[in-house]
């Protein structure tokens, strides 16, 4: 019979792995940024539900806006008022968020709230933070949950803020929270849990996360548990991997530097760009995911929201190729909705084509040519390999094995070769879809 002690270490509950709460380890899933600016059309919550059986056969997570009621109107969500209480906002109502999440859950595929607890706006002024409930407590931030150097202590006429000073860059706009207060705290996890746990999210994109401690999002992802969490992180690759260490490896940032290498190596057409080398040796695809020991927490895109509406930032190349060499890559691919309705066709493709091969964020790759006309490489996935070839001129797959007969995808500045059979992903999904109008359609039949 086994000690008293030796039983009670048996039955005690397992201490959480480090990372355990931030992205899954070899995930073969893609993302979906279901927004871009302004957008109040095509990511209505209804609209988005009616496409939930197309979307869900090609994407397991989707990203969308912030949910709640916001200060203007219409919002993006980024001056965010409600955390519990009102989510009227330029998207759709509640009742209208929670069928949608419902809908798209039912077909296996996760909803990414964009949550933004940096700052937060008023009701009526610049710091009346209203009351909420939520299971039996009220949450009621006062003045002391502002940052003391918040722009709000030098307006004129109005209260002074008595918070701590803030512990990020200023946000201006909206007042900066003070993570050190526990009553900010107590709050933002209470929130957290509320989106997961009530309305059903399955994890959360963080906005602004320079804003605020790097150890306040090991605090609210451990204390709800969060299967996905992604920063932004806008910055370098040192920052940026010193931001997810110092969450404890409880949350994924988005990969700003692939992003960048395309922006460089695709209007100059110089594809040599789109490789660093690990640890001054190994040639690798650029950005974070470069380094096998970051690839599972770097979240890779082309463009997003943000770099899409600036002329300096957005992706000005081949769009189809970029996306491309990213879902041909490790790290977590987070398709923009932008290029998702101009080259759907043509993005399907690659998605079947990453998930035949069994591609993950940890995939393999063996980077076989970089000069500055042509980026060529065999990527190695759970269900076989692939060959991709992007940049100018004609390549011979042969010496790798490849036939012509094996090409799967491509066009005029990128080639996909592979001897997996490519899956038909809408076939992999039930015929079921949603409309708005609250009916059940099966293969396009409305039955209920």
């Amino acid at each position: 019979m086994l000690p008293l002690l030796a039983l009670l270490l048996l039955c005690a509950p397992k201490a959480k792995a480090e990372g355990e709460y931030a992205w899954p380890a070899n995930y073969d899933g893609v993302m979906l940024q279901g927004f871009y600016w302004d957008s109040y059309k095509d990511s209505k919550w209804t609209v988005l539900k009616a496409n939930a059986a197309e979307l869900s056969s090609y994407f397991n997570l989707i990203w969308v806006p912030n949910a709640g009621k916001s200060s203007a109107n219409p919002s993006m969500g980024y001056d965010p008022v409600y955390w519990f209480s009102n989510f009227n906002s330029s998207f759709g109502n509640e009742a209208e968020l929670r069928s949608m999440i419902s809908t798209f859950k039912q077909f296996g595929t996760g909803i990414i709230e964009d949550v933004v607890v940096n700052h937060r706006n008023g009701a009526t002024n610049w710091y009346d933070f209203p009351a909420e409930t939520y299971n039996g407590k009220t949450y009621k931030l006062g003045l002391d949950a502002i940052c003391k150097n918040d722009e709000l202590a030098n307006q004129t006429g109005m209260p002074q803020p008595t918070g701590a000073y803030d512990t990020g860059d200023n946000f201006d706009g909206c007042r900066d929270l003070d993570h050190t207060n526990p009553a900010v705290q107590e709050a933002v996890k209470a929130y957290l849990d509320f989106l997961k746990n009530d309305l059903g999210f399955t994890g959360w994109r963080y906005d602004m996360v320079k804003g605020y401690g790097a150890e306040y999002t090991k605090i609210y992802n451990e204390s709800a548990k969060a299967s996905y969490s992604v920063g932004e992180y806008w910055d370098n690759y040192d920052k940026t991997t010193s931001w997810i260490d110092r969450t404890g490896r409880t949350s994924a940032a988005f990969d700003f530097e692939f992003k960048w290498a395309l922006n460089a190596a695709f209007p100059g057409m110089n594809f040599s760009k789109l490789v660093w080398k690990r640890n001054g040796l190994l040639n690798q695809p650029a950005g974070i995911i470069h380094m096998d020991t970051y690839q599972r927490y770097a979240v890779t895109f082309v463009d997003n929201h943000d770099t899409y509406k600036e002329s300096d930032k957005m992706f000005t190349g081949d769009v189809e190729a970029a996306n491309a060499f990213m879902l041909c890559s490790p790290g977590t691919p987070c398709v923009f909705y932008k290029h998702w309705l101009d080259k759907k066709d043509a993005i399907k493709k690659l998605i079947a084509i990453r998930k035949s091969v069994g591609l993950t964020n940890q995939c393999t790759v063996n980077v076989l040519e970089t000069t500055n006309n042509r980026y060529v490489a065999e990527v190695t996935g759970n269900n076989g390999k692939l060959l991709i070839k992007i940049g100018r001129g004609s390549y011979d797959p042969s010496s790798k094995g490849y036939s012509t007969a094996d090409k799967v995808a491509g066009n005029a500045l990128y080639s996909i070769w592979t001897k997996v059979a490519i899956k038909n992903l809408e076939s992999q999904v039930a015929q079921l879809s949603f409309s708005p109008d609250g009916g059940t359609y099966t293969d396009g039949v409305k039955v209920t």
